[in-house]
């Protein structure tokens, strides 16, 4: 996924798939070598079968352009559900940070594969600065990303944090 062009095609799957299954996508980032999402979903089921119909059909079309047929693109996926309204907003300011913690860009709001914009847009500068104030990222998420550190592509890892649907208003809004 060095290519942005490859990026783009996982989020436009991600979004066409999770939708046609009743699955909101409520935040994400995708960067090079894996991708963090925040999910709202009444079946939690439907997310895992959303990502394995996402990652066989980026991972066959990949191969064949790159025509390295049977190589392994996508290694796993973990999940954790949202236990309360910091654990959420927390998970939210993580995904935010990600291209930041990797080194990819200074300032979150250069990386364009991630939802931080679209929160720009609705709920503003100030509303994003609240929340990082009173939801700071810290150590949250310690050694989740370990396989990537060293800046190779080693196995990737999706993480997907799902929310029940409808839990955190601020969210809706």
């Amino acid at each position: 996924m060095l290519a942005p062009s490859r990026r783009a095609q996982v989020l436009d799957e991600l979004f066409e798939h999770f939708v046609a299954n009743g699955v909101e996508l409520r935040a994400w980032v995708i960067l090079p070598n894996h991708y963090h999402l925040l999910v709202s979903t009444p079946d939690s089921a439907a997310v895992g079968a959303v990502l394995r119909m996402v990652h066989g059909r980026t991972a066959r079309a990949w191969n064949l352009e790159d025509q390295q047929p049977g190589r392994k693109v996508w290694y796993r996926f973990s999940d954790r559900a949202m236990r309360s309204e910091r654990h959420c907003y927390t998970t939210l300011n993580y995904i935010h940070y990600n291209p930041i913690k990797h080194r990819w860009v200074p300032s979150p709001y250069n990386w364009n594969e991630s939802s931080l914009p679209w929160y720009l847009d609705h709920y503003g500068r100030e509303w994003l600065r609240n929340l990082w104030v009173n939801y700071p990222v810290r150590t949250y998420g310690r050694g989740w990303d370990d396989c990537l550190e060293g800046g190779g592509l080693t196995p990737r890892m999706e993480r997907r944090f799902v929310v029940p649907l409808k839990k955190f208003d601020k969210l809706n809004r």
